[in-house]
């Protein structure tokens, strides 16, 4: 009889991944950013058929795809090698050359839509101010172009047009966890939450008339709801909430008078449909655990763009009025591996050393290759959370026998306004105590032996790991690094413009909070770092540069460390080619195999 082997690396990481897409206005084509063919690139569906073939051969990430109204081109921004500086381009709906429409190197355009005729693009972009940002609109027609949004305080982003194109919707950003939304109206802008010294955050709107908008919000409260502005008497209205559920989705169908909302508990998404009319609240069910992205049209048809824990990113379709659930429009999964090999994560709860509740998925390796090591996993960017999300690492991992432990520390989202703030100004004090308390919940519940525990983490995941090696050594055997920040200081020096004005709540005033990001910054405990260690990191890195890396590797270097260093020159923040993601994890499944 044959017998095969078991699948490798190759296989896992051919798992291909969907970043934007769009429909056009009479759904006979799909757009969407995926990498296919090993790198990023625009690809096309004629629906109802779902056979996709290529648009674009530039290899870049998409950073937003915009079909015009009649159907007559696409605009698509692009960057290069992952410096997330996206550039924008036109191109025709079945491809060909792409025409620069709005190009300045070095700086990045963001939030990209059209007006109803499609003459006039609207966009955000750093290119005349880095810090605070300004919105413009460019007559396609005429090569015009007005800044129709300044930033002043803050960085300012344009996010919508009321429906006669009279007023601008935008939102201000002062911290990660105060966010406001203003509508500007004939000269005037328009708070659309009560003032209030307390921080809290719009974190979506749409317009449903000329003069009434639904937003989410948390003014006044910890989780986000669904609230409703009128724009002439200029009253604010709590409309609906979910107990223990946040907010974090909207969409208006305006044929039908309702909305979409998307909420988040914990580690799962749920979608909603709410009939304006009535109040009528309905559960939609999903055919996944993650909402990415949701699209309306104007037949209200549903596309979705979502991934499981142990599926990745697919789009799927579900007609309006159908008794058919979801048709998959995409078919992503593992080549050559069944879903039965594929691990579902447990979720666990545990006490923290304060007796705050952490919640955190553990994806177990199955009896038959179980070696016995358990991965901790901090995740990335501190007010992010570690969802039941596809990752081709996690999985191949874990078929190679490797359980994940994955907790959602304080600071992570999806757990209310206050959960969310505790990171803010101490990124290295709760969030680290918060992981070694997972830690000992698992020994003590058997399921983590406190002599075969690893780490590894990537951007502030990537910074955890480094910290929890100089201050905790004695839990790991080998410890990974992923392009994490090794000194608060230079970090808060060298991260975008437009972030530096939320980095004094966020991380630290480098002045008044000093001895506080001496304490914090991983490179202050270069003599704890005994460990074994894997270094990652993107040479065109715009978040977490290069410098990051050199610093804590020369340093490591200097005092006879075991450290292994990786430099990516093709790649930002992340793997957009698959050539480089097989490379790094190929080189992280050699580097733990060494301490089986």
């Amino acid at each position: 009889m044959l017998s095969f082997k078991k699948p490798n690396v190759e296989q896992f990481f051919r798992t291909y991944a969907i970043e934007d897409f769009d429909v056009n206005h009479d759904e006979s084509q799909l757009i969407f950013s995926t990498n296919l063919s090993g790198k990023f690139n625009l690809w096309g569906m004629d629906l109802p058929n779902v056979f996709p073939y290529p648009l674009t051969f530039i290899d870049q990430n998409s950073q937003g795809i915009v079909f015009d109204k009649q159907g007559r081109y696409v605009i698509a921004g692009f960057d290069s090698n992952g410096d997330e500086n996206a550039q924008l381009y036109a191109m025709p709906p079945k491809g060909g050359d792409l025409k620069p429409v709005r190009i300045k190197e070095g700086q990045r355009h963001m939030n990209p839509f059209l007006s109803k005729d499609g003459t006039l693009l609207y966009y955000t972009s750093t290119k005349d101010d880095q810090t605070f940002l300004k919105a413009y609109c460019y007559n396609l027609e005429t090569e015009e172009e007005t800044i129709v949004i300044e930033g002043t305080d803050a960085a300012t982003y344009l996010y919508d047009l009321s429906p006669e194109e009279n007023s601008y919707l935008f939102i201000k950003q002062f911290a990660n966890t105060y966010t406001l939304g203003f509508v500007k109206r004939d000269g005037e802008d328009i708070l659309l939450t009560p003032v209030t010294e307390e921080q809290h955050t719009v974190s979506g709107a749409v317009y449903t008339s000329e003069d009434e908008l639904y937003l989410l919000t948390n003014y006044n409260d910890d989780l986000s709801y669904l609230a409703k502005f009128n724009l002439n008497t200029k009253a604010f209205t709590k409309v609906l909430a979910k107990e223990g559920e946040d907010f974090t989705g909207i969409k208006y169908d305006k044929d039908r008078n309702s909305l979409y909302l998307v909420t988040a508990k914990g580690v799962e998404d749920y979608l909603y449909h709410y009939d304006l009319l009535n109040g009528e609240l309905t559960v939609v069910n999903t055919p996944a655990s993650i909402i990415e992205k949701l699209h309306v049209t104007k037949s209200g048809n549903l596309y979705l763009l979502a991934r499981s824990a142990t599926r990745p990113f697919n789009i799927y379709k579900k007609e309006m009025g159908s008794l058919l659930d979801w048709v998959a429009l995409t078919n992503y999964g593992v080549p050559g591996v069944a879903d039965e090999e594929l691990v579902e994560p447990e979720v666990f709860m545990y006490p923290s050393y304060d007796g705050l509740e952490i919640e955190a998925l553990f994806f177990r390796a199955k009896e038959n290759s179980n070696n016995g090591h358990v991965i901790l996993w901090p995740h990335g960017w501190p007010q992010a959370a570690e969802r039941k999300q596809f990752r081709s690492l996690f999985q191949f991992l874990v078929n190679r026998g490797y359980s994940i432990f994955a907790p959602n520390f304080r600071g992570s989202a999806g757990y209310g306004l206050k959960f969310m703030k505790m990171v803010e100004g101490d990124w290295g004090n709760g969030p680290r105590l918060d992981n070694i308390e997972g830690l000992e919940f698992l020994i003590k519940n058997d399921d983590a032996n406190r002599e075969k525990i690893l780490l590894m983490g990537g951007s502030y995941g990537g910074y955890m790991a480094l910290l929890l090696h100089g201050r905790h050594a004695n839990y790991f055997k080998a410890v990974v690094d992923i392009f994490g920040p090794s000194d608060l200081f230079s970090f808060i020096e060298s991260v975008p413009e437009h972030w530096k004005p939320v980095m004094n709540q966020w991380v630290g005033d480098p002045i008044k909070d000093r001895e506080k990001l001496i304490e914090f910054s991983p490179i202050t405990y270069l003599a704890g770092m005994v460990k074994p260690m894997l270094v990652i990191q993107g040479a065109m890195d715009p978040r977490v540069v290069k410098a990051e890396s050199d610093k804590i590797v020369a340093a490591l270097q200097k005092n006879g460390a075991d450290v292994e260093y990786i430099v990516l020159d093709d790649e930002g923040h992340g793997f957009s080619k698959k050539e480089n993601e097989m490379k790094v994890y190929r080189a992280v499944l050699k580097f733990f195999d060494r301490f089986i």
